[in-house]
């Protein structure tokens, strides 16, 4: 049996099993320390350089998962402490299951953002937690931080039913109040999908785009209204995605290679560039958070280069400026790519960070010049390559995925797990002993990456068994969630 035919005996073994009844959704946080900072904590800003001037996040939030391991449970999101002043610094504090068993949360975001700073009506009180496998819409309060509550509930019918849209991905929050969701595949899993409206009641709406023509496939995105313009990505249709990775559906076309530029206002594209065999699933895109900016990035998982965009001559030019080469490695049909699944960039528009989630590192780069990147650091965290350092005596699990950064951009948080039916491929273990959490201090003056020790959330201990870890936000926001306009 060759790796390729043993991953996929694998993940078809995984997925079965069960335990027994799910208690954790009784437990409590024993003291209500953080509930006090419940404004500060829900905060928005009027710029970026006042965020970055916010104060530290005392709390994380990350979606542990239990599809396509043998747990037999909802998935949940988790509180994590990230104080280290607090006596429970690093420990997950709180514990939200879903209704349902099979949502795979996934990506999320919020209600409000800084995209609404100013506006008395809006507060940054509600997290929309989509499952990407279910189709199903969670709104999540946090009035009180620490011990968020399940507020309402979207069924997949409802949303097919009245838009016949499915498979709910990136999250972000609307000047208007509204909230916008990519959506990555029709009502029966076919691409392209589209965008979904919810009011600031959580009902919906209806579609954001006037016109599909020209996208293939959906995935994340970024609005800009100072320049009339939205980024779209590509990944693959759900019916594509689910069952696991194939290098037959690439070849076939079923991945996506474009980036898509549209008009903010008349919402149609107006502008695609095919990224060609060096820019194959195009994931993770991120606009300068300087609204007056007109830079940004975009990683190509499969083909492991980052691209840089920005509009010169009223045209959108897209190049690019980073490319991780493939590594041969034993067992391996194909030399194995990088793989970049997620990037994030500073506040101050001067750091870029990227996961390599199969080659297993993370690198900082000085972006000052975002069209000639240089490399400050490297960190190596599990992976395949063989080149990841145990941690606390102990190997990790998986390669780092997830990312995110504080706001004054000298912590970033890192998971392990990328999407169920793809960790069961690749890192068959994760499923068998859950993912991590850790975080690395940054060098913001003149590079540098190093892991803080004292941090680390072990989700394959999780009291209703072992969890993949995913996308991690901050009550006050953060790097990756925040448009300002």
């Amino acid at each position: 049996m060759d790796r390729r035919e043993f991953l996929a005996t694998s993940a078809g073994t995984i997925l079965s099993g069960s335990l027994a009844d799910y208690s954790i959704a009784q437990q409590i946080h024993p003291h209500a320390a953080h509930a006090e900072h419940s404004a500060e904590c829900l905060a928005t800003y009027a710029t970026p350089p006042m965020a970055m001037s916010a104060p530290r996040e005392p709390l994380a939030y990350v979606p542990a998962i239990y599809v396509g391991t043998k747990v037999n449970r909802p998935d949940y999101l988790a509180t994590v402490d990230t104080d280290p002043d607090s006596s429970t610094y690093s420990q997950v504090i709180h514990r939200l299951p879903m209704p349902n068993i099979g949502d795979e949360l996934h990506h999320y975001g919020w209600n409000a953002c800084s995209s609404c700073h100013g506006d008395p009506t809006k507060s940054r009180r509600y997290i929309i937690l989509p499952g990407l496998n279910s189709g199903r819409i969670h709104v999540v309060d946090v009035h009180d931080p620490a011990m968020p509550k399940l507020h309402k509930t979207i069924e997949p019918e409802e949303i097919v039913a009245k838009t016949n849209l499915s498979a709910p991905h990136t999250v972000h929050c609307l000047a208007t109040g509204e909230i916008m969701l990519s959506m990555l595949g029709d009502g029966e899993g076919n691409g392209p999908g589209g965008f979904l409206l919810l009011n600031d009641d959580f009902e919906i709406t209806g579609h954001w785009e006037n016109d599909l023509s020209g996208m293939n496939y959906n995935y994340d995105f970024w609005y800009q209204p100072r320049h009339n313009v939205m980024v779209s990505s590509e990944w693959g249709a759900p019916k594509t995605t689910r069952p696991g990775f194939k290098l037959e559906d690439v070849q076939a076309g079923k991945y996506g290679q474009h980036l898509h530029f549209w008009d903010w206002n008349d919402r149609k594209i107006v502008q695609s560039v095919d990224l060609g065999e060096q820019g194959l699933i195009p994931l993770e895109v991120r606009f300068h958070h300087n609204p007056d900016s007109t830079h940004g990035f975009v990683g190509a998982a499969l083909s492991s280069v980052m691209w840089h965009w920005e509009k010169r001559d009223d045209k959108w030019q897209v190049e690019k400026v980073i490319e991780v080469p493939s590594v041969e490695v034993d067992g391996w049909p194909i030399p194995v790519p990088g793989l970049i699944t997620d990037l994030v960039l500073s506040l101050d528009d001067r750091w870029l960070y990227f996961s390599n989630w199969l080659h297993g590192d993370i690198r900082q780069y000085d972006v000052s010049d975002p069209s000639h990147p240089k490399l400050a650091a490297q960190l190596w965290l599990g992976g395949l390559l063989g080149k990841g350092e145990k941690f606390r005596d102990r190997a990790l699990v998986g390669g780092p995925q997830m990312l995110q950064l504080s706001l004054d951009g000298k912590r970033l948080y890192v998971t392990s797990s990328l999407y169920s039916s793809w960790d069961n491929q690749f890192y068959p273990e994760i499923a068998e002993n859950g993912s991590y959490m850790l975080q690395i201090d940054c060098d913001t003056t003149n590079g540098g990456l190093e892991v803080n020790d004292n941090f680390f959330v072990d989700f394959g201990k999780e009291p209703g068994g072992p969890a993949r870890a995913h996308e991690i936000r901050f009550p006050g926001g953060d790097s990756t969630s925040d448009i300002w306009i």
